[in-house]
């Protein structure tokens, strides 16, 4: 059902590089990128995309209060690997993976802009 999500970023070199990193853990790579946006599918699936994106308004990009983006990947290994993988490149630690109901295994994080996401898996 969704399409894509966008993140803010006061930073888009940086921004870039964390994400390239961090999604290149999971299969991603830049699906579609301009000079004021950058976003990665993994081609599978949904295509659905993550993106992150200079804002629009040429304010500065803040976080929003219960706003999160979420990562849907196949396995625990790869929400193990995925969440040390963000925290490696700076990432703030929201919530450690584990199982937070049967069947929902998860770990939370913030990027280096704040913005808050999740990485899971079903099962």
């Amino acid at each position: 059902m969704i399409g894509y999500v966008t993140l803010g970023t006061n930073d888009m070199d940086r921004g870039a590089k964390f994400y390239d990193e961090l999604l290149g853990t999971v299969g991603g790579k830049r699906g579609m990128e301009a000079d004021t946006f950058i976003a990665w599918t993994t081609g599978t699936g949904s295509n659905a995309m993550l993106s992150i994106i200079k804002p629009n308004d040429g304010e500065a990009a803040t976080v929003g209060n219960g706003v999160m983006a979420a990562i849907v990947v196949d396995s625990r290994d790869k929400v193990d690997t995925l969440h040390a993988k963000a925290l490696e490149l700076g990432g703030k630690d929201e919530g450690a993976v584990g199982e937070r109901f049967e069947g929902f295994y998860a770990g939370y994080f913030r990027d280096l802009d704040g913005n808050k996401l999740n990485v899971f898996c079903m099962g």
